[in-house]
């Protein structure tokens, strides 16, 4: 057996061939790179691995008294976390295939193999072992995490319910939030699915995370899937879990989000731009109550309330073959709509006050005020973004301004002006599609009352002329819309 000197940088690779050329050729071609450890013999390669920690094991195919997917097989079962390379010639490959997926092999290389190649693929088998690591120190911190949270004091309790509770929904008593914070409170003591409806920034997740806080699972853990950030197959994984070499990568066991989500609420956002081939399968999930790994024999039992989110028209999808009608009504056992901003103009200003003070702290800022003028602008705009985009234009406007007010001057452009990128300015163009008209005469009457403020420059006692009002009416209305009213 032949070592390089160990260093105590560079990452370690394992050559297992019987072949002396092959081994140097090997090691010329890794030792920039790695600590390159050399084998003859898959005994001389147990010896080493019972003494030396190796991250890549690269192993030729035919050695005496064994093969190298033998090999590597109990290379699997007493070193599993080690990432396995088989090089082979095309003569193999017929034996090999059926030992690939039983060693958890990453990566098979067959001969004649060209260096920069190769050399790329251990990089990359690095790679993937660092993640696979990383993976598991977040799973490991996870499950603590959820230990301490089924262990926490009412008192404890009682400030998460503080910081993700009802009452930090910002919005106006008795405006169209009020109404379905109001819903959504009272369908929570109720162990059913819930879909929350509504645009990308509306705060369903906010919404969802006060559902869970003031439900009978409050003491369990709330977990969160995009299901429209990753693809199917690994939204499989990430969901059910996976079992130890059950696809390439899968160097140990997974709980999925089911799982570490057991006795508390899990949250599914954007569910409505799942597959169908995937709707099947968490369709199971829901009737059955226990999730099958992937690449696992037996089904494990879950215990989870589902409240799914979508900003998609479910029903339209379902008309339209895209979403399944059984599966929509097992996640819509109450069904809640977010409003957009744009039907709520009431709360803009409080949740703008209530933004500008979170993003501040956030930002280390030491924050500031909005003043009539700057709400004036902000009620004028559509919000297609809804509150992200708010607090975003909020967050720029902090970083750009440094004094103890945020004048109109430090938002974007899109908003001094109005109006949406790519969107009309005009008085009809802003007023919501839906709603009861009470709602939509609201946003007509705060925007008048804002664009009469404006053009004579914030002046009440002439505002309150040409609108035919009384100076305490206009200051009523000024109020009633978050414009001030001193």
């Amino acid at each position: 057996m032949t070592t390089t000197a160990i260093s105590d940088v560079l990452p370690t690779v394992l050559v297992v061939d019987d072949e002396v050329r092959s081994q140097d050729a090997l090691r010329r071609t890794l030792d920039e790179d790695f600590t390159v450890f050399t084998a003859s013999s898959a005994e001389e390669a147990q010896g080493l691995l019972q003494r030396q920690p190796v991250s890549v094991i690269l192993c030729d195919q035919r050695m005496p008294g064994t093969t190298g997917v033998v090999f590597l097989k109990e290379v699997r079962e007493q070193w599993p976390n080690t990432v396995r390379i088989l090089i082979s010639g095309y003569t193999d490959s017929q034996d090999i295939i059926a030992g690939i997926n039983e060693a958890g092999i990453y990566q098979y290389i067959l001969k004649p193999w060209a260096p920069d190649a190769l050399l790329e693929s251990v990089r990359n088998a690095m790679e993937a072992q660092a993640l696979q690591q990383q993976t598991s120190r977040l799973d490991l911190e996870l499950r603590t995490s959820t230990r301490v949270l089924r262990q926490r004091t009412a008192s404890q309790m009682a400030r998460a319910q503080s910081t993700f509770g009802f009452d930090r929904i910002v919005r106006t008593p008795g405006g169209p939030l009020d109404q379905v914070c109001a819903t959504a409170q009272r369908v929570a003591r109720y162990d059913i699915p819930v879909l929350v409806l509504g645009e990308s920034g509306t705060g369903k997740e906010l919404l969802a995370r006060a559902i869970h806080y003031a439900s009978p699972r409050q003491s369990g853990p709330f977990v969160v899937e995009n299901c429209a950030a990753i693809p199917d197959s690994l939204l499989e994984s990430e969901l059910f879990g996976h079992k130890r070499g059950a696809f390439t990568g899968a160097f140990e066991d997974h709980p999925g989000l089911f799982q570490r989500g057991n006795g508390g609420t899990v949250f599914l956002d954007e569910i409505g731009e799942t597959s169908p081939a995937f709707q099947v399968k968490l369709l199971r999930v829901l009737q059955e109550g226990e999730v099958r790994p992937v690449g696992g024999v037996r089904p494990i039992q879950v215990n989870v309330r589902v409240i799914a989110a979508t900003h998609r028209q479910l029903e339209q999808r379902v008309a339209d073959g895209l979403f399944r009608e059984d599966l929509y009504y097992r996640l819509a056992g109450i069904g809640i709509t977010v409003p957009p901003l744009r039907e709520r103009v009431a709360d803009i200003a409080p949740i703008a006050h209530q933004l500008a003070l979170d993003v501040a702290a956030e930002l280390g800022h030491p924050g500031a005020t909005l003043p009539d003028d700057t709400l004036a602008c902000l009620l004028a705009y559509p919000w297609p973004g809804n509150i992200r985009e708010l607090r975003n234009e909020i967050a720029r406007a902090l970083a750009l301004h440094d004094g103890a007010t945020l004048p109109p001057g430090a938002f974007s452009a899109r908003v001094l002006q109005g109006r949406a990128a790519g969107g009309g300015g005009d008085l009809m163009s802003a007023v919501p599609q839906s709603g009861t008209l009470s709602e939509r005469l609201d946003v007509i009457e705060a925007m008048l009352l804002r664009e009469t403020l404006l053009r004579h420059r914030w002046n009440k006692t002439r505002a309150a002329q040409e609108l035919g009002l009384s100076r305490v009416g206009l200051r009523g209305k000024m109020q009633r819309f978050g414009l001030g009213g001193a």
